[in-house]
């Protein structure tokens, strides 16, 4: 037990470094997101076992214990609590009705912690006050300090997608412990798409039983074999509703609110190959009668003369899209029934992306609907889909988020956009005095890729390394103060295309989660991209290795500096107490190349030899290998 606690000492030990930001001196710690207000004291506190901690408001008890259990699961250490306040009291817990629910007070003294906030913000107390516990000689200590903070933005997103690779109740148990640790607020969890519907809805089971599952998956890029070349293994699952409850519940405890998406009227093959009926055609004996132009899957495969396909196992827009007639509304209507009495979250995200018109435009039935209504064309119709969603939801108490794309033929009244194609629906729909949650496929979709596709797993495509997350501000300069209100806030995406698997998905989270947490909590000018990597970043993965999450080892920060005519390398890991082999000769750095112990001189290549590259591997300290990152040396 001993070495385990010196093993936790490593990797969590807690130190100050003072940073030059700005042209002046800041002392910082390595706590993720920063707070936003630190003051320094002398001296440290110790936490043993007994010691006793007083949460004075009911309300606060359930993120004391938490917190006691993460003790006892991290350090084998046992705090009380306690129901009365006395002078053995070593942390005292209070709420703050005054303040808002996320702001707290850390207060660390001599002989005494103590944390006032609002609801929230107390747990988030907690889990700064877990990321600055130091193990010194077999006991826990933390630093004699003052902490005032809150966040910045109120929504702090991460998207996940359920619908394209299935995740178990589990394993989204786990995310949400890692967003809550990081102080991320909102799950949104993308339940429902063209390659599969993951979630019970009892008034139609064929969703489940039908829409769950796809028999086969492609391998490789979208684009890589034509035709396609599938891996003949069947996919899906799905939750029950007291499995999303269960989820909704244990996020709510860790102060994050689960937001539900069901898509429409696009992506819906899933929902359509399970109940063709919904579709843009009649269905006479089974079978749903096509327009004039059939359509087709990228195999030249021709499914909609006939019925509606099996749920598709490739990816990209597909043509299926609800057929806009009072059966399809109510059946919608009464799939958001049960999902409101599931999720009590405000908002409800409806989709409305990639909506291709093709059908509608061969569909007599859209026709007829929009001669009917008087709709201008196929993008009035979305419109007019879009808007009777939201009378239903506004009519139950709930609010609509949808992708930029509702924008197109008028905007509905209330609704909330998530800009995804840049930020340029996002600045629209703020001019017009709606909210907006800044979600750029340019900063915020980690499903790209975090190195060239050669060296990383398969993605889907483009790179977006961690500095460039870390580097968006969600206000965009060209809104006015005013306008600027309407950002709600900020998410990242993690889409599943290519992610078939928890640890792959863990790896794409991990450690750009790290960096959207600081967008969102951070005003920008409490950013500072150096002093995150090199002060804050090491120390928390270091404590994601020993919670066994299978995060990107960043590169290191490598220096290069001239020395003696020669130029000289320091090197410093990405993960606290890593080691580094690197090669300058051009051939593959490994374990057997050279270790290295600190700063060395590089050799001066020969004339017209050009650059030598660097090459270099982190090994971590639980013994986990990153890819072999180059580096010419000029």
């Amino acid at each position: 037990m001993m070495q385990l606690k010196l093993y936790f000492g490593v990797i969590l030990a807690v130190f100050f470094s003072t940073t030059l930001v700005n042209g002046q001196q800041r002392e910082s710690i390595p706590v993720i997101p920063h707070p936003l207000d630190v003051s320094f004291g002398k001296g440290e506190v110790s936490l043993s076992d007994g010691a006793l901690v007083y949460a004075a408001s009911p309300e606060l008890r359930k993120s004391t214990s938490l917190f006691l259990a993460s003790l006892k699961s991290r350090y084998q250490i046992n705090l009380i609590s306690s129901s009365e306040l006395n002078a053995n009291t070593l942390i005292e817990v209070s709420l703050d009705k005054d303040v808002d629910s996320e702001a707290y007070q850390l207060h660390i003294n001599p002989d005494k912690i103590e944390i006032k906030g609002g609801d929230a913000g107390v747990f988030y107390a907690f889990q700064t006050l877990l990321q600055l516990i130091e193990e010194r000689d077999g006991s826990l200590v933390v630093p004699v300090l003052n902490i005032q903070d809150k966040p910045e933005f109120g929504y702090r997103g991460l998207m996940i997608d359920v619908s394209r690779h299935f995740r178990t109740l589990d394993e989204m148990k786990g995310i949400v412990d890692l967003m809550a640790h990081f102080k991320l607020n909102r799950l949104h969890w993308h339940l429902t798409d063209d390659q599969g519907w993951r979630l019970e809805i009892k008034k139609y089971p064929k969703l489940t039983e039908i829409g769950a599952w796809r028999d086969e998956t492609i391998i490789g890029q979208y684009g890589n074999f034509k035709p396609f070349i599938y891996d003949g293994v069947k996919h899906g699952g799905y939750y029950t509703q007291e499995e999303a409850r269960e989820l909704v519940q244990y996020a709510a405890e860790r102060k994050i609110t689960v937001i539900p998406e069901i898509e429409l009227p696009g992506h819906s093959s899933a929902v359509l190959a399970a109940y063709p009926e919904f579709g843009s055609f009649e269905v006479i004996n089974g079978k749903a009668q096509q327009g004039s132009i059939p359509a087709k899957d990228d195999k030249g495969n021709t499914y909609n003369n006939e019925i509606y396909p099996k749920v598709p196992g490739y990816w990209g827009v597909h043509y299926n899209i609800f057929g806009p007639k009072e059966a399809t509304f109510k059946f919608l209507e009464d799939v958001l029934t049960e999902v409101m009495d599931i999720f009590p979250s405000e908002y409800i995200h409806i989709g409305g992306d990639e909506v291709p018109k093709d059908h509608w435009k061969t569909s007599s039935i859209a026709q007829q609907f929009i001669k009917k209504n008087k709709l201008k064309d196929e993008h009035e119709l979305q419109s007019f889909f879009i808007r009777r969603i939201e009378k239903f939801l506004n009519k139950n108490g709930r609010n609509l988020i949808g992708w930029d794309e509702i924008l197109e033929g008028g905007l509905a009244p209330n609704a909330t956009v998530m800009s995804w194609r840049g930020e340029a629906g996002g600045i629209e729909a703020a001019k017009m005095n709606h909210d907006v949650i800044m979600s750029p496929n340019s900063h915020m979709y980690i499903d790209h890729g975090q190195g060239k596709q050669a060296d990383e797993p398969l993605f889907i495509c483009c790179l977006l390394p961690l500095e460039k997350v870390y580097s968006y501000y969600p206000r965009p300069e060209s809104l006015s103060a005013d306008q600027q209100k309407h950002v709600l806030g900020v998410q990242a995406n993690m889409w599943t295309e290519y992610v078939p698997s928890f640890q792959k998905m863990q790896y794409m989270v991990f450690p750009r989660a790290l960096a959207l947490a600081e967008v969102a909590w951070l005003p920008k000018e409490k950013k500072d991209y150096d002093e995150f990597f090199t002060t804050r970043l090491p120390e928390r993965l270091a404590e994601l290795e020993h919670q066994q999450v299978n995060f990107r080892i960043p590169e290191a920060k490598v220096e290069v500096t001239e020395k003696n005519g020669k130029k000289a390398v320091t090197m410093s890991p990405s993960v606290k107490g890593s080691k580094i082999y690197y090669t300058y000769d051009g051939h593959k750095a490994d374990r057997t190349s050279q270790l290295y112990r600190g700063e060395f001189l590089m050799p001066s290549p020969g004339e017209g030899q050009g650059p030598l590259k660097l090459k270099y591997i982190i090994v971590t300290p639980a013994n986990r290998e990153s890819g072999i990152y180059t580096l010419e040396i000029e």
